[in-house]
């Protein structure tokens, strides 16, 4: 048993670290995107010009923004004691999780099929990074319901496949200061330093999650870059977006 689980104090100071997680990630998210997607209607036309927002895109922002309000939900009820109703709406957070996934990988290959890239990368290129994203995010929250049982890996696993989803909301003000991508995975690497600083604090060394699928999510950024660069890359994307026409 954790001391979490043994100590009320613990586990009162446990559910405000979380709960400052979820709120942080959320006031991420939502300043990452207020100028190309929440505000976009009433900020004057920037240039040059954003891309055109399809009805896909739409559905994108829709799901993955309804992903991190649960995320905050859920850890609020947790923290109230709500295991009921914590229970009943990780149905919908499967369902929702799923059709993210599908939703995701759809909306990064038709991206690519438009065009549509930062910094100037060939969007063919570009491609290996949301895709990464999305397979990370499917991973950790296939994982934390496997072992919804064992709370502190759950909350864990759902913890990092949030933050997996984040680099896109980061790029957003990376790119107003003319940084590149190394920058954005710099910073959300950062994202998991307060997780190991609780574990370290709280456990005296790090969770199994953590460390594992901590280190998974860090080496992914700089391997994207480097996949990315290479012609077997190119004819898999190739072959994705021939399957999205």
């Amino acid at each position: 048993m954790s001391a979490a689980n043994a100590d009320p104090n613990a586990r009162s100071a446990e559910h405000r670290f979380f709960s400052a997680m979820a709120l942080g990630i959320l006031m991420l998210a939502l300043a990452g995107f207020a100028r190309t997607y929440f505000l976009r209607p009433l900020l004057p036309p920037p240039t040059p010009a954003l891309p055109t927002l399809t009805p896909l895109i739409h559905l994108h922002g829709a799901l993955f923004t309804a992903w991190v309000v649960l995320f905050l939900v859920q850890v609020r009820l947790v923290a109230a004691r709500r295991l009921d109703l914590h229970r009943r709406l990780g149905v919908a957070g499967v369902v929702l999780a799923t059709t993210m996934i599908a939703v995701g990988t759809l909306t990064a290959v038709h991206g690519a099929g438009r065009g549509v890239a930062p910094f100037g990368i060939e969007p063919r290129r570009f491609l290996l990074v949301p895709l990464v994203a999305v397979a990370l995010f499917a991973l950790f929250a296939t994982a934390g319901i496997v072992r919804r049982r064992d709370p502190q890996s759950h909350k864990r696993f759902m913890l990092l496949a949030t933050i997996a989803l984040l680099p896109p909301a980061i790029a957003r003000w990376v790119l107003l200061l003319g940084l590149g991508p190394p920058v954005i995975f710099a910073i959300a690497t950062l994202l998991l330093v307060p997780l190991v600083v609780w574990d370290l604090r709280t456990l005296r060394r790090l969770h199994p999650v953590t460390l594992w699928a901590g280190s998974l999510l860090v080496v992914s950024g700089p391997l994207r870059l480097l996949l990315s660069r290479t012609d077997g890359w190119l004819r898999v994307a190739d072959w994705l977006m021939a399957l999205a026409k």
